[in-house]
């Protein structure tokens, strides 16, 4: 596993940047997921452009005007703020850099780069508006389309998605939150994804209405990006090992040496019994501890069915025998699945299916609802093997996921069915 990119540098190149420790695998790939919807998201709105689906807003601009103080505070703000806590990262010989996030929310950082690039900001923008600063400042008319809306509609998903992510997930896990409350907020761990796609969801209907975008080819146009965005999310979960796992794979066993071994089932409940401490913490008892015995065919790496998380990013399991770095030492004793591997692969496959299916799918809105299918059923499978928190319902236990996987299959279903029968009818008319 590979927690930040110092060690995945140092392990696939041999080159160590102390730098590097400062970015968080599971973060990186966050970004690259983000980039990866905007793309498919912009490419998806130009071509609906193009066909006259979506179009232009008229807005009035004004031109010419010097920086406003507002304006010149803001940048410095923005500067300081980077400059007092990232540069600040590099820069600092604190023991708190051990743990950038840590760091990031304490009282440490370097008031020289901050003032320093503080400055730099404000001066930068007010050469642009110095720049381009008319004599007497005018307003012209601009169209702005869709696709040119694409960063704020990213930055909108990005932090109402995050909350919704973060709520949901304390929810879920509400013992956890109600034990450390400040912790479970801050962490950058920790998020449910339905969580920031229900809010993300919101943000974006609330937006798109603001600038008169017809939201059911929005949403058509945000399906696929969706589905690829969250392949390559889950891609950081699984190089991070951020405990989005699944349950116990009971056919093995994790050596001290960092080893996936076969074992039988005596020789894996003693595993588990020489770590009672560990798995009582997790899950109360023993008892409770959800396994299910799968033996690797021949013709598949044993990690595809039983990983072991080594050197995980949450610090998650029993320490790794002759570990040399003082953080992330720990591995999981009994292998698990590796459902966000699995995740990976089934979403880039609904991902190609939806984009081949995109341009046959004409009534507005149904994209989407195929989208809300497909991720339905693909979690809801993946539930079954993942390690989450159940409710009692009525003598039912589903987790959070399930509901809403099994609430979205059926919405699903439904909004296609009705778009479909409401644009026969208006045909029809």
């Amino acid at each position: 596993m590979y927690p930040n990119l110092y060690y995945a540098f140092r392990d696939l190149f041999g080159v160590e940047i102390q730098g590097l420790r400062f970015v968080n695998s599971f973060g990186f790939f966050v970004a690259l997921a983000f980039l990866a919807a905007a793309y498919i998201l912009t490419k998806e709105l130009k071509r609906k452009e193009r066909a006259a689906l979506l179009h232009g807003e008229d807005v009035t601009i004004e031109v010419g005007k010097a920086a406003s103080i507002s304006d010149l505070l803001l940048n410095f703000i923005l500067g300081f703020i980077l400059g007092y806590k990232i540069i600040g990262l590099f820069l600092s010989d604190s023991d708190l850099t051990a743990d950038p996030q840590l760091y990031i929310f304490s009282k440490e950082g370097n008031l020289a780069a901050g003032l320093i690039l503080g400055l730099f900001f404000a001066g930068v923008k007010w050469w642009e508006k110095n720049k381009q600063r008319l004599k007497v400042p005018e307003k012209r008319i601009i169209r702005i389309w869709p696709h040119d809306r694409v960063g704020d509609i990213v930055i909108y998903a990005a932090i109402a998605g995050f909350l919704g992510a973060k709520v949901f997930h304390n929810l879920e896990n509400w013992k956890d939150f109600s034990e450390n409350p400040m912790e479970a907020l801050l962490s950058f761990s920790g998020l449910t994804f339905y969580g920031g796609l229900i809010c993300g969801t919101i943000a974006i209907i609330y937006y798109a209405r603001k600038h008169k975008i017809s939201v059911r080819h929005l949403a058509d146009a945000i399906a696929p990006a969706l589905l690829l965005a969250y392949a390559v999310g889950r891609i950081g979960c699984q190089v991070s090992g951020d405990g989005d796992w699944g349950i116990l794979n009971s056919a093995y066993i994790t050596t001290k040496e960092s080893r996936v071994i076969a074992a039988d089932t005596t020789t894996v409940n003693r595993q588990m019994m020489t770590h009672t401490v560990y798995y009582t913490k997790t899950f109360n008892t023993i008892d409770q501890v959800e396994h299910t015995p799968v033996l690797a065919p021949s013709w598949l790496p044993v990690w595809m069915v039983a990983f072991h998380y080594p050197h995980n990013v949450i610090n998650e399991g029993v320490p790794i025998h002759s570990c040399a770095d003082k953080n992330y030492c720990n591995q999981l004793p009994v292998p698990v699945f590796p459902t966000p591997f699995y995740e990976t692969v089934l979403c880039l496959v609904l991902f190609a299916l939806l984009w081949a299916l995109r341009k046959n799918l004409t009534v507005p809105g149904t994209v989407f609802a195929i989208y809300l299918v497909l991720n339905g059923i693909e979690r809801f499978l993946i539930e079954k093997i993942r390690v989450n928190s159940r409710y009692d319902i009525y003598g039912f236990h589903p987790t959070q996921a399930e509901i809403i996987s099994s609430l979205l299959i059926f919405t699903g279903i439904a909004l296609f069915i009705i778009l479909q029968r409401r644009e026969h009818s208006n045909r029809v008319s």
